[in-house]
């Protein structure tokens, strides 16, 4: 074997080595169709129709990233319509001749009950491996940036770092395969079972900032919650404001 090859090799094991550190992190309980979360809420036909239809067209909208906030009171059906949506976006392609791309990035589905899916530590980590295997073509940015920097892993890096490394730069790789297709999207459920108000916050500004990137392919970002204070006056500031969709659709 020649120096290529034992280079080349060492550079494939070590990508290898990298990806499955990211699956280990990575939270497949808070994937909106996990094993962990049966049975799967979701809205039976003919049910919720109209909100439905309008969250649909907002995903569709091809003008302008958005954030969708849906939110209510406790029982009222907002993870059945998440999981209903997220099961949707999971169906549509990305264009029709792709086999693998769906429309549906990731999703994370917060709870309290369970360690890892209570904080924002592990979010970014969870949604670049789903990000990555839904595009492969990003699967070694991911690696890379984890590589340079091995403590993304780590749930208590800075917020922003894991954001920027494992959300951004995955998602500009992707401006121009996504420049001329209908907009993808990731599902964020229950942000109110995110023990740390403080957390749930920063979250809230770095996704919306992420949103305002010029070179972001046009993503929308579904997310439902309780009507707590700390998350409407973070998703309502005057830096955000102008990304949110939740007007007359809020469940009662």
């Amino acid at each position: 074997m020649n120096h290529w090859d034992q280079s080349f090799c060492g550079d494939a094991r070590s990508s290898e080595g990298t990806w499955e550190k990211l699956s280990q992190v990575a939270v497949k309980g808070a994937e909106y169709d996990s094993r962990e979360r049966q049975p799967h809420p979701k809205c039976l036909k003919g049910t919720r129709v109209d909100l439905l239809n309008y969250i649909n067209m907002l995903l569709d909208n091809r003008q302008k990233s958005k954030l969708i906030w849906l939110h209510g009171t406790a029982g009222v059906g907002k993870s059945a319509v998440a999981f209903t949506v997220a099961e949707r976006m999971r169906g549509l392609k990305v264009t029709e001749r792709t086999n693998n791309e769906m429309r549906l990035e990731g999703t994370f589905f917060f709870s309290r009950k369970h360690t890892k899916r209570s904080t924002t530590g592990y979010f970014f980590a969870t949604l670049a491996y789903q990000l990555a295997r839904n595009f492969p073509s990003v699967r070694e940015e991911v690696n890379r940036a984890i590589r340079e920097h091995p403590a993304l892993l780590d749930p208590d890096t800075s917020l922003r770092d894991q954001m920027e490394a494992l959300f951004l730069r995955p998602l500009w790789m992707l401006r121009f395969r996504l420049r001329d297709c209908p907009p993808s999207a990731f599902v964020v459920d229950a942000l109110d079972e995110c023990i740390s108000a403080s957390e749930l916050t920063d979250l809230i500004v770095l996704l919306g900032q992420a949103l305002q990137e010029p070179d972001l392919p046009i993503i929308h970002i579904l997310l439902t919650s309780r009507s707590e204070k700390h998350i409407h006056k973070a998703i309502q500031t005057e830096e955000l404001r102008p990304l949110v969709c939740v007007s007359l659709w809020r469940l009662q």
